[in-house]
């Protein structure tokens, strides 16, 4: 049985949510159906929708917003922050080293073929130092639960993690919607995000940086699945939003175009792929990067969050390895624990894998969004003779896992409250001056009955994710 949030195994409710479960009892479904439709209607005048690549209708979407609020006490979210802490440490030494002197490849900890062969590993950062040796300034980590006391990493998301306006729009949406059950607790703020952002991309600045430092926020345009939440952070930082077309590259200074004449722009949060960002150098096809953008990062005059080639500890494989990156860059035991991964590009793995196909998770290394994945006790026979015929194939670009209970919160559904499957992904701030994490994070709920599937394009919805003095 998967670990419940809300309940004890004697059915008697855990102390953090007892208010919860008052609240509850006193709440019918069609008040909070009521509840339901007026959030959807917040986030429909508020434009805050996504869009799925690849969908025949290509219209924008609703993420589901799910009105229970998941519960974390202060002492189970310290214990989780710590280890955030850590690993976003291990992560950026990571990149420091492989784009550098390369010792943990030396020392034959982790394989070098992971770095030279990886899509995502830019050899053009080679040598290059980047402002303050900082990679990843934003990151989001998704952690999963599986009983009660453990947090087990999921996946690090290094690139453009995404999601922020969620978890700041569904606190928005539990301070009016829910008054009375919000106010019945002490829930740490995440309201002061954009400004902790905003602070840490400031302190990240290139030393050779104007007085008074300017940060845009770069994106690839309206028609991006993210562009509300570009536009809606831009707004709360009191940045520009821009597109590639309102900067220019002169002398390996960045400026930016404006009715007042060019401007000096000193930090980009780039919500853009590496592929686009200058097109001397990467895709010579995009329209959507600055030329020149490149030459001028090399030359320490701006600064980009996130660094180039951050993508390389997006990979699946190499995530197995972040435990003992842990130890070697901070000669640290791992205060989070990863979910066991095998391999498929090891054949004692992969036999393993293929045995067994039936009870484990099966992934693309390079895969998101819930898509290329094989969900073995959820499959039918046809699904899993695909899946080995793909293994065969091609074992080194697949992982496997197995199939975890996640932990479940209560959530409103067609049927009424019921139990469903959650994960959590914490944002995670880097600047010069030190780590910042807002308390709590996205929670991503599957909302099908029976289904560990969270993604929103997947049929997941998100919660509010409130953490609370017990």
């Amino acid at each position: 049985m998967p670990f419940d949030e809300m309940r004890l195994k004697d059915g008697s409710v855990r102390a953090p949510y007892l208010e919860v479960a008052k609240w509850l009892e006193g709440v019918t479904s069609a008040q909070l159906e009521r509840r339901r439709a007026e959030a959807e209607l917040f986030y429909r005048r508020g434009g805050i929708t996504f869009a799925v690549y690849g969908d025949a209708q290509g219209e924008e979407r609703i993420i589901p917003y799910d009105i229970i609020p998941r519960i974390l006490a202060a002492q189970e979210w310290a214990k989780l922050k710590a280890g955030l802490e850590q690993r976003i440490k291990a992560l950026n030494a990571y990149l420091a080293d492989i784009y550098g002197s390369r010792e943990i490849l030396k020392a034959g900890i982790v394989p070098a073929d992971l770095v030279w062969r990886n899509p995502a590993y830019r050899p053009e950062m080679a040598g290059l130092t980047v402002p303050h040796g900082i990679y990843i300034h934003i990151a989001g980590i998704d952690i999963v639960r599986v009983d009660g006391d453990d947090f087990y990493v999921l996946e690090d998301n290094a690139r453009t993690p995404s999601g922020v306006s969620y978890m700041l729009g569904g606190r928005e949406i539990s301070i009016r919607l829910m008054p009375e059950l919000y106010g019945a607790h002490r829930v740490a703020p995440v309201e002061n995000y954009p400004n902790e952002l905003l602070a840490t991309l400031q302190s990240a600045a290139p030393r050779n940086a104007t007085k008074d430092v300017t940060a845009v926020l770069l994106t690839p345009g309206q028609f991006n699945s993210a562009y509300y939440e570009h536009s809606f952070l831009a707004d709360k930082m009191g940045i520009e939003l821009v597109e590639g077309s309102d900067l220019f590259v002169r002398d390996s200074v960045v400026f930016m175009r404006t009715t007042e004449g060019p401007k000096r722009v000193d930090i980009i949060y780039r919500r853009l792929d590496d592929a686009f960002i200058d097109p001397l150098v990467f895709d010579p096809h995009s329209m959507l990067g600055v030329p020149g953008l490149f030459a001028a990062y090399a030359a320490g005059n701006v600064t980009l969050a996130n660094a180039v080639g951050t993508g390389a500890v997006d990979d699946k494989v190499v995530y197995s390895y972040v435990p003992d990156m842990v130890r070697f860059y901070l000669g640290e035991e791992p205060l989070l624990k990863n979910v066991p991964t095998w391999r498929c590009r090891d054949p004692e793995d992969l036999a393993y894998v293929l045995d067994h196909l039936s009870e484990l998770v099966v992934k693309e290394v390079h895969g998101s969004g819930g898509y290329g994945m094989l969900v073995g006790p959820h499959a039918t026979g046809a699904d899993i003779a695909l899946f080995r015929d793909k293994l065969k194939a091609d074992p080194t670009n697949y992982v496997a896992q197995p199939t975890l209970a996640l932990s479940t919160c209560p959530s409103f559904v067609e049927m009424g409250i019921a139990p469903r499957h959650v994960d959590l992904r914490p944002f995670i701030l880097t600047g010069a001056d030190g780590i910042r994490i807002v308390p709590g994070g996205l929670t991503r709920v599957a909302l099908r009955a029976g289904s560990l599937v969270v993604n929103s394009s997947q049929g997941g919805g998100t919660k509010d994710t409130w953490v609370v003095e017990s």
